[in-house]
């Protein structure tokens, strides 16, 4: 009985959420030919470059694969939590490339989130692969280069690692979102005004996304001041210590 009392309130719940949902990220069917193309096409050049670094630090150091694995494996278990936002028909989710620019570097970020994001398209039908160089674009791209600028310019303002890191985390997350809402509403504003598009569908992210980006944040910032304690030579070896001072 008490199991059928907790299954109940459930399914009520997936009731209400809307049929036209957008599913997480961007989902396949949603962005017309002509913008999925666009955004492939802006998104390339940044996984291209990736890649290219990736590379070179590869046969530099060995070592540094298996570490693009474990921040590999924190973005794509970051972006697998959804959490439906009905306003919106869609779903919001931490991003994990803030973290990811921190450590790894915003173009090697972009790369570990455009796989990220085609394992979940292939498996989980999360996403789609039409959108998959919208969704990088957003949460590669904007997301990796937003945190960590936003990394960078908490050191220069002389914030503690956790707050710096904090700052990146929240800042990675909002900005993926504000692409998303920006892809979503150039592609399909129609004859209503593009901003008041772009503002409603921003808008309707918030309510679960600034909680979600204050916990991310606040994963960031754990997260190094982690490593920063128990492995600091990993932030030598991927020169995060090497630019910012403890």
């Amino acid at each position: 009985m008490t199991k059928l009392r907790n299954f109940l309130p459930l399914c009520a719940g997936l009731l209400l959420i809307p049929r036209p949902a957008h599913a997480m990220h961007i989902s396949e069917g949603i962005l017309p030919p002509g913008w999925a193309i666009f955004w492939f096409v802006m998104a390339a050049p940044f996984v291209a470059w990736g890649v290219r670094q990736i590379t070179q630090r590869k046969q530099a150091d060995p070592s540094y694969i298996p570490l693009i694995g474990i921040f590999g494996a924190a973005v794509f278990v970051f972006s697998c939590f959804p959490i439906p936002v009905p306003v919106a028909g869609s779903t919001a989710h931490p991003a994990g490339t803030g973290m990811a620019a921190i450590f790894l570097g915003p173009f090697a970020s972009v790369v570990v989130a455009f796989i990220s994001l085609l394992l979940q398209a292939l498996f989980l039908a999360h996403g789609g692969l039409t959108t998959l160089g919208g969704n990088t674009f957003s949460m590669g791209v904007m997301g990796s280069f937003s945190g960590y600028g936003a990394f960078r310019l908490g050191r220069l303002l002389r914030l503690n690692l956790f707050w710096s890191a904090f700052l990146a985390g929240v800042t990675a997350d909002l900005v993926t979102y504000f692409g998303t809402s920006l892809e979503m509403s150039l592609a399909l504003h129609g004859t209503q005004p593009f901003l008041s598009v772009l503002a409603q569908i921003f808008l309707a992210f918030m309510p679960t996304q600034i909680p979600l980006s204050i916990l991310e944040g606040a994963v960031t910032g754990g997260m190094i001041v982690y490593v920063q304690k128990h492995r600091p030579d990993i932030l030598r070896k991927l020169k995060v210590l090497g630019e910012v001072a403890k």
